[in-house]
């Protein structure tokens, strides 16, 4: 038996179908090209691109491009079903207008079914044409939803956090392959987590900001109370997302607590939107909260001692420059997934999609310019921190380089582990601008910089390698770039140019130190590579 070319499958278990099996009856797939031979036997299913067969040399998977049916049990017009459980910050706020957008690009018409917990959305043509699709959401929590994956429930995880080590093991040994490979997650937009409070808090001023010792010592219950520009003591009522007597590891919020306790009294609320209501109604609260859902809640800063506050913005969210930013993911159950799954996940990638994001309060992906100008507060931070000689020398050359230039919003900050699902799609989206001339006849500059330790040329040096990691990835990833078009550069500046000061030049006082962030904090924020334009 001859098979045909490109299009049988032997391993039956590495496609997804995301139909239900059109018949148990017999079929015969007949080659479109002479010389090949037909194959018979017991249909699976068929998704629209693929025939799954149950044969007697065993399970085979065919390409209907090169076949046409014959039998009984042939299928006629498929309706794509594809089914997605996790996060309701995806199922309940983004993923509808999502697909909403998507059906309308597909000149598709979308009606709602079921409500509640499970969201059914049914594409088809317009003035009642033909279903071309079945979209289920089902919202719960990011654990569900790789819950529902192993079961066969969902196809995609919706995600608001980093897969957990336990679920990579249990996928692994439910056949789904490894979850944590790159290519099986997708980011699909940022939030953060931020501290709230009250419109008419009674714990001071919030511009105030809190530094992170403060900000832990509240949540934690170390810090019973926090009194007003000359009020009286106001004790705390802290709110947190959660059911009562969880923790918060399955939740992004338990970045803030670094795997600290919250206090025992903490009151908790069902859905992150519940958490910014609850402290909006509450003068003595202070919660953790989306900054895609604060309500009345009034974000409060992140502050280091020594006058930088941190909010949490379009831009800093974007640049990575806020510490607790929260992507939003989709997990793929499988490396192959149906046409419709790709279809709507190449349109995620779209300027039509990334708009929809920013007007359901998420930040999107789009590439931002940053002038030099509007690193104001960053400039003075790092005038202020400078090392007398050689440090004002190194301001000037920094200006000297990136002046007359703009700041990309994609921003390298290596994870824990190294490089994130961040880092590398910041590789990939350069890499596309890249082949795509988009910076032809221009400078990009990777620019370098460190934590403020180890002596200013230590710092130079170690910022520097990371910039040339970072261009040796991307030079990886875009091989058809034509280089003779565009000058990429590496640059390092040390603790040049600091997000927050972490203590690095000793010139702090005591009192600074005192509120100024932990190291790790500070050094993850300041040990970045910037990409620049000019």
């Amino acid at each position: 038996m001859r098979f045909l070319t490109g299009a049988v499958l032997l391993c039956a278990a590495l496609f997804l179908s995301a139909t239900r099996p059109a018949s148990a009856g017999e079929v015969t797939l007949m080659p479109r090209e002479d010389g090949a031979v037909e194959i018979g036997g017991r249909l699976l299913g068929f998704d629209g691109e693929v025939y799954r067969l149950d044969t007697i040399y065993g399970p085979l998977a065919v390409n209907a491009a090169g076949v046409t049916c014959a039998g009984a049990a042939c299928p006629g017009e498929q309706v794509a079903r594809i089914a997605l459980s996790g996060s309701p910050a995806l199922a309940d706020m983004l993923m509808p207008a999502l697909i909403k957008g998507f059906a309308a690009a597909r000149g598709l018409v979308v009606e709602r079914g079921a409500e509640g917990r499970d969201r059914l959305f049914r594409l088809r043509l317009p003035d009642g044409g033909p279903l071309r699709a079945e979209i289920a959401l089902a919202s719960g929590s990011t654990g569900e939803g790789f819950a529902d994956l192993l079961t066969g429930a969902a196809q995609i995880v919706m995600a608001d956090r980093e897969i957990l080590p336990e679920e990579i093991d249990r996928a692994r040994e439910a056949g789904l392959g490894d979850l944590s490979a790159p290519f099986r997650r997708r980011i699909v937009a940022l939030d953060a987590i931020v501290p709230v409070v009250a419109p008419d808090t009674r714990l001071g001023d919030p511009a105030d900001g809190l530094s992170q010792a403060a900000l832990l010592g509240l949540l934690t219950g170390e810090i019973a109370d926090r009194s007003g520009p000359g009020g009286p003591e106001a004790p705390i009522t802290v709110h947190l997302p959660g059911q009562a007597g969880q923790g918060l590891r399955q939740l992004p919020e338990a970045r803030v607590l670094g795997g600290r306790r919250p206090v025992a009294s903490a009151r908790r609320h069902g859905r992150a939107a519940a958490v910014a209501t609850a402290v909006a109604a509450d003068p003595a609260g202070l919660g953790l909260a989306r900054v895609s859902a604060l309500g009345d809640a009034v974000q409060v800063p992140l502050a280091d001692g020594c006058g930088t506050r941190l909010l949490a913005s379009h831009q800093s969210v974007k640049t990575g420059d806020y510490p607790y930013v929260a992507p939003l993911s989709l997990y793929l159950g499988r490396p192959r997934l149906p046409r419709l799954a790709r279809g709507f996940l190449d349109y995620l990638a779209t300027p039509a999609a990334q708009i929809a994001i920013r007007r359901g309060g998420f930040v999107d992906l789009l590439r931002d310019e940053i002038p030099l100008g509007r690193q104001g507060d960053r400039l003075a931070l790092a005038i202020a921190e400078a090392r007398p000689g050689n440090g004002l020398r190194e301001l000037k050359r920094l200006v000297a380089t990136l002046g007359g230039a703009v700041r990309l919003s994609e921003t390298f900050r290596s994870g824990p582990r190294g490089p994130d699902a961040r880092w590398r799609a910041n590789v990939a989206a350069l890499a596309e601008a890249l082949e795509a001339g988009h910076f032809d006849g221009r400078r990009l500059i990777l620019a370098g910089f460190a934590e403020g330790s180890g002596g200013s040329e230590a710092s130079a040096a170690r910022a520097r390698r990371e910039a040339e990691a970072v261009r040796d990835a991307i030079r990886a990833a875009a091989t058809a770039a034509d280089y003779d078009r565009v000058r990429l550069e590496v640059a390092g500046f040390g603790d040049l140019l600091p997000v927050m000061c972490d203590g690095g030049s000793g010139k702090a006082g005591p009192e600074q130190s005192r509120d100024r962030p932990s190291g790790d904090w500070a050094r993850r924020l300041n040990r970045r590579v910037e990409v620049w334009l000019r």
